[in-house]
């Protein structure tokens, strides 16, 4: 209760502050139409600060009230509304938001075909399980790929694999997708094709030219001009979140059915059952070579449900285990069992236990398996049968660990796989979630585990999907055709080669991120045609006139980091580099340098989630505003203490 109140007097403290600055803002302006944008700004950045409604719909509701300036104008005094009607709605189909809508379906036909799983695998096997090493790994990855494409592409590419990760290795999605977003926006500053704004700016440096005397006039960038600075970026982005990552990252549970199936909590709860998943070696010397599972399992209370022998593939499932198959040296074994008789297990035979899954961090991931619930039902013909019978791992898939009957509950070690099945016993097996779905039409077996993953992978569609993913990259990187009909023409090859079914691409978009973007677009539109965004760039640099050419430099990169936080970062670019070569050419500095200062800037983008990238990880995260207040301030300081160090010792 009393964080509730104290949750409240914030806001209401806030709240006061803001009228407060809008009064002081009323008071100053020079024009009545610069008024109420900046009303509407400050507006907008208390919802989005305290999120007294959700983002999209503080979003949406400041769109729709910029188009009812157009029936209120004579009321507000306005001659027209801020934002005329006819272009309200534009960011709907505008080039960022059709590319993000591209790029996730994109990324969901990706992994529809498994290649985004083998990647986390990939991954986990070098990084293991722990945030010290997995984050370095991503964000670094995205980086790189950021560099040379959109950094909102590269992370929507990786947000399934982070999925994967997070599912794996036990780690909340809230603390990896934050560190693989912000180093996907800092990777775009690597290159001059990484972000729009870079992309932009030798045309914005050609147009000023035709202003400037001979003398004045400046040199277009090189494509590798910026990566010194780009690099030192996405380094500190890293070493940041590595560092202080604990303290700032969010642990925020989302919901997944992956976990709800066999979940250990639930089984240790409802049939004491505390078995967990362990990975083991086998030396060449270990008394274990040579012996059968069926000569191990009941003795050593442990069921053994995936195998790797040296140098051969990982056996696992339905007609692939089964309890005669031979233990040889260097193996590696997949062991269910409670932690107490892991360790018997191991000190009786030598063995080695590895940390956390490698070998088998693709086939006993909670999203391709678990322990499930099965009941047997009167008339099943399996009745009077033993799980041993009836070869019950490796015909069916299922390896019981567990036999409820009558109240009672029998484990691995009381011979359960000899136990003549009854109608209503209630069996717990580890199962892959393929085979259990092939059970439910099976009517031996009623399944209760209802919540388990059941998406349908298409590994025989993995050529098309490479294929129309590779073109969609191409035509990015080598062609001058606009981002988004790039981006879409991968997004319908993938529908259309059967990747993905259209319904599946639909749900495959996050549309509060979409109307998030779409909805923003109008008030950047109406901070920049109103006069309102050189308005507040003149007042700034009204103050730091006089002061040191890189204090002044420094105020123009505050200028581009607010700009870009409030309106696209491209419309800051286009609004700021003629602003910022007029003002280099007065203080006698490099015009060039400036217009770059603007351009690397507007990647500087947070501590809101109102960057494309940072919308698209809000949701899967799980993030609210204050988290990203919270990790971005200090990641935006940082920026601009390396951006402004690395401009000057190589300008």
């Amino acid at each position: 209760m009393f964080k509730l109140n104290k949750s409240h007097h914030v806001k209401w403290i806030a709240g006061l502050i803001f009228i407060a600055l809008g009064w002081g803002i009323v008071s100053s302006t020079p024009s009545i139409e610069i008024t109420w944008v900046s009303l509407f700004l400050l507006l907008t950045i208390y919802l989005f600060s305290f999120e007294i409604i959700s983002v999209d719909e503080t979003a949406i509701s400041i769109m729709v009230l910029l188009g009812l300036t157009t029936l209120l104008a004579p009321m507000m005094g306005l001659e027209q509304g801020l934002v005329s009607t006819d272009y309200l709605f534009d960011g709907f189909a505008s080039n960022a938001v059709m590319s993000i809508i591209a790029v996730m379906i994109i990324g969901a036909g990706l992994d529809k075909t498994g290649m985004m799983s083998k990647v986390a695998g990939f991954i986990l096997k070098i990084g293991g399980t722990t945030e010290g090493r997995i984050i370095p790994i991503i964000s670094g990855t995205v980086g790189i790929i950021s560099s040379f494409m959109q950094n909102v592409g590269a992370a929507a590419l990786f947000l399934p694999v982070v999925s994967r990760i997070s599912a794996r290795s036990g780690l909340a999605m809230s603390r990896l997708l934050m560190p693989m977003g912000f180093t996907a926006i800092l990777g775009g500053t690597v290159t001059m094709v990484g972000s729009s704004p870079l992309i932009l700016l030798n045309d914005l440096i050609v147009t000023s030219n035709i202003a400037l005397p001979a003398d004045q006039q400046m040199d277009s960038w090189g494509l590798f001009s910026v990566t010194p600075i780009g690099l030192a970026l996405v380094f500190t982005g890293i070493i940041y979140f590595v560092v202080v990552g604990k303290y700032v990252l969010p642990n925020v549970s989302t919901n997944s059915s992956a976990n709800v199936a066999g979940s250990t909590q639930f089984l240790q709860e409802v049939y004491g059952v505390d078995y967990s998943l362990f990975e083991v070696n086998v030396p060449k010397d270990s008394p274990l070579v040579g012996q059968v599972l069926d000569d191990i399992e009941s003795k050593n209370k442990i069921r053994i449900i995936a195998m790797k022998a040296a140098s051969a593939a990982v056996r696992a499932g339905q007609g692939d285990l089964s309890r005669d198959i031979n233990i040889g040296g260097d193996a590696t074994l997949g062991v269910l069992c409670s932690p107490a008789h892991l360790k018997d297990f191991v000190d009786n035979y030598g063995l080695v236990i590895q940390k956390g899954l490698r070998a088998f961090s693709e086939v006993l991931s909670s999203n391709q398996a678990g322990i499930a619930e099965i009941v047997i039902p009167p008339g099943a013909s399996i009745i009077g049968k033993s799980a041993r019978d009836v070869w019950m791992r490796k015909t069916y898939g299922l390896a019981m660990v567990a036999i409820h009957r009558d109240g009672e509950t029998q484990f691995e070690g009381d011979s359960i796989r000899d136990i003549p099945l009854e109608a209503g016993d209630t069996l717990l097996a580890h199962t892959s979630w393929k085979a259990l779905a092939h059970l439910e039409s099976n009517r031996d077996f009623v399944i209760v585990t209802s919540e388990y993953p059941r998406e349908e992978s298409r590994p025989n569609k993995v050529g098309w999907a490479g294929l129309f993913f590779g073109l969609a990259l191409f035509m990015v990187l080598f062609t001058d055709l606009r981002l988004s009909v790039a981006l879409m023409s991968g997004a319908i090859g993938m529908i259309l080669s059967g990747v993905l079914k259209i319904d599946e691409a639909y749900k495959s978009v996050s549309w509060g991120t979409v109307f998030l973007l779409a909805s923003l677009i109008p008030l950047g539109l109406a901070v920049e045609t109103s006069g309102t965004a050189k308005w507040i760039a003149e007042q700034t640099l009204l103050v730091v006139g006089d002061m040191p050419i890189w204090v002044i430099q420094l105020s123009v990169a505050l200028l581009a980091t607010f700009f870009t936080l409030v309106m696209s970062n491209v419309g800051a670019t286009v609004l700021l580099v003629p602003l910022a070569v007029n003002i280099a050419i007065g203080v006698d500095a490099d015009p060039a340098v400036f217009a770059l200062t603007v351009a690397i800037a507007t990647s500087n983008s947070f501590i809101l989630p109102t960057h494309q990238v940072n919308a698209l990880i809000k949701g899967p995260g799980g993030y609210s505003v204050p988290d990203y207040m919270k990790a971005g301030f200090g990641m935006s300081i940082l920026f601009l203490a390396v951006m402004m160090t690395m401009m000057h010792l190589l300008f």
